[in-house]
């Protein structure tokens, strides 16, 4: 086929040859008019002739100006396929296809609708005008009634005039918008019909024809393929688009782990490190990625690299604590998880998630340093303590005050280091016998401790009972002392309770408090306790009321300090069976 520029030079040389030709035989014929009049005339052959050539050359100037259009329809389409084919976006590229159609045709108005995969409905897609600018919805009516059929049986459709086509002229659509010319084509992929190109005219008739329906079809197969390279360009950009908001979701994720994690390959060089890493080892990610992994890593412990190895070589997770000494840190307490990375078939490297239990064992030795000066009830409910302010609730408690006989004068033949020793003993033993019966040691006085039981702490019903009991285990556990103690340091506790009113609450200032009772109980405890000789455990009335079912007791005439009068209380002799 001629490119343009051709059959356009071949037109005009045609077209001069035949008014050239034109002209000659204009000539000849005065010619022949002259020479007839002085009696001579040429050969008929040679007038046939020449009007023979001319005729033909009509015939040719018309077959190349028929031809022009139809070669303006190929050079588009072939410009628009290249066009849209170098493209990857899905509605520019319908877009072009419909606009070039409009453009060579005259139509009004042009639509691609495409079918949805999940639906199986034919959706519009396109909607283009003359001006090559969307349409708005309200300019979507077309005749459903064509597209349906185009859809169904994949055969295209032509109406030169719609409104007297006795297929379509009774359809709403086509009477509401008055349409004339209608052109309605399938695209196919495959053999599947995905979608439909529609365009029409309101006013022209016989706009489109054989010409026109070859030009749409050859469009629309080649946009069929641009359409679904555009889809799926569309699916990969998307999938990626997942994968990348996937990797961003498990970056930050990996990032804000708490326990550090490394991955080592199969080689064991570093591969990722996340920022708890970092932090707990004191070390740099990007400095270390893709280096062996001794090289970053400080010396945890002597047989990391042996555990490395088996869990690589075997397939086994490891788990190990260790107390490194690290450079940037000094000694800290690490738990180390050690699992194989594997494919479907294979270990293909070393995971390693690191927990910082440094803090935490901090916590626990601090705990358990308050825990030799506080009761295990003040420490679990410390919070409970801190709640209550620097003020007070009135409570009925029971109040044990013990105090060491003799201590004094034992105390003045030691040397310091033997007396704290001796009385740390006994304090022990005190301290043991209240906490196993859920008492709480309110103070410890030298040689003597407070302990209280029924407070806001540890509520108990049966507190003058436990206070009691806690008091007979005393006694017990310091015969059982003596069995190990020389007979020099052999002293005996003598031991008072009350059960009374007294106000409970911490005393201090914001920065410094302590959880204590004050009042009636606690001052009348200490009393009994110091008429009380070694060994005994004299209970006050109100005490004696409440535990007379379960103990045996002695009663007793005692003097108080600051009383001229003996009072009645009792001793406590044993439970009773």
């Amino acid at each position: 086929m001629m490119e343009t520029g051709q059959v356009n030079k071949t037109l005009v040389d045609v077209t001069r040859l035949g008014t050239m030709l034109q002209e000659v035989l204009e000539h000849l014929r005065m010619q022949q008019a002259i020479l007839q009049r002085r009696g001579f005339q040429l050969p008929s052959s040679t007038m046939d002739e020449l009007a023979s050539v001319y005729q033909e050359i009509e015939r040719i100037r018309q077959a190349l100006g028929d031809q022009q259009p139809e070669l303006a329809q190929l050079r588009a389409l072939v410009r628009t396929m290249s066009h849209i084919n170098s493209k990857l976006d899905l509605s520019q590229v319908l877009n072009d296809v419909m606009d070039t159609f409009i453009e060579f045709t005259g139509a009004e108005r042009g639509f691609i609708l495409l079918r949805n995969p999940a639906t199986g409905e034919m959706e519009f897609t396109v909607a283009r005008g003359m001006d090559r600018d969307s349409l708005t919805k309200k300019g979507f009516t077309i005749s459903s009634t064509i597209v349906r059929d185009v859809s169904e049986k994949g055969m295209p459709v032509i109406t030169t005039n719609a409104l007297e086509d006795q297929r379509y002229s009774a359809q709403e659509s086509i009477i509401s918008y008055a349409v004339r010319s209608i052109i309605c084509v399938p695209l196919k992929l495959k053999e599947q019909i995905v979608g439909v190109a529609y365009s029409d005219h309101r006013f022209r008739q016989e706009l489109f024809g054989e010409q026109e329906l070859k030009f749409l079809m050859g469009f629309v197969n080649q946009a069929a393929i641009a359409i679904e390279n555009a889809r799926l360009f569309e699916d990969v950009q998307r999938q990626l688009r997942e994968i990348d908001e996937i990797k961003r979701f498990l970056d930050n994720v990996f990032i804000s782990i708490a326990s550090g994690v490394i991955t080592l390959d199969e080689s064991l060089v570093v591969m990722t490190i996340n920022r708890a890493a970092e932090h707990i080892l004191g070390i740099d990610a990007d400095q270390s990625q893709g280096r062996y992994y001794t090289e970053i890593f400080p010396a945890l412990y002597e047989g990391f690299g042996e555990l490395l190895e088996a869990v690589r070589s075997e397939g086994h997770q490891q788990t190990v604590e260790i107390n490194p000494v690290l450079p940037e840190r000094g000694a800290v307490n690490l738990n180390l998880k050690l699992s194989p990375l594997r494919d479907a078939d294979n270990i293909m490297g070393v995971a390693i998630v690191i927990d910082d239990l440094t803090a935490l064992k901090q916590h626990d030795e601090t705990l358990r340093v308050v825990n030799t000066y506080l009761s295990e009830e003040m420490v679990a409910k410390i919070h409970d303590i801190d709640n209550l302010g620097l003020g007070g609730e009135e409570r009925l408690i029971s109040a044990l005050f013990a105090d060491v006989r003799g201590f004094t004068t034992f105390s003045e033949s030691l040397p310091p280091e033997t007396l704290m020793s001796v009385i740390n003993k006994y304090l022990a033993v005190s301290s043991d016998a209240i906490q196993v019966t859920q008492g709480i040691i309110d103070k410890f006085l030298g040689d003597a401790v407070l302990g209280i039981f029924n407070t806001q702490l540890n509520p108990q019903e049966d507190h003058a009972l436990r206070c009691v009991r806690a008091a007979m285990t005393i006694q017990y556990e310091v015969e059982a002392l003596h069995q190990v103690l020389p007979p020099e340091q052999r002293l005996k506790y003598g031991i008072g309770i009350h059960t009374g009113a007294a106000t409970l609450g911490n005393v201090g200032s914001p920065s410094r408090k302590e959880f204590t009772a004050v009042g009636e109980a606690v001052v009348y405890a200490k009393k009994l306790q110091e008429t009380a000789l070694g060994g005994e455990i004299i209970i006050s009335e109100s005490t004696w009321e409440l535990v007379r079912g379960h103990i045996e007791c002695e009663m007793v005439e005692r003097q108080l300090r600051g009383e001229t009068e003996y009072r009645r209380f009792y001793k406590v002799l044993s439970l009773k069976h």
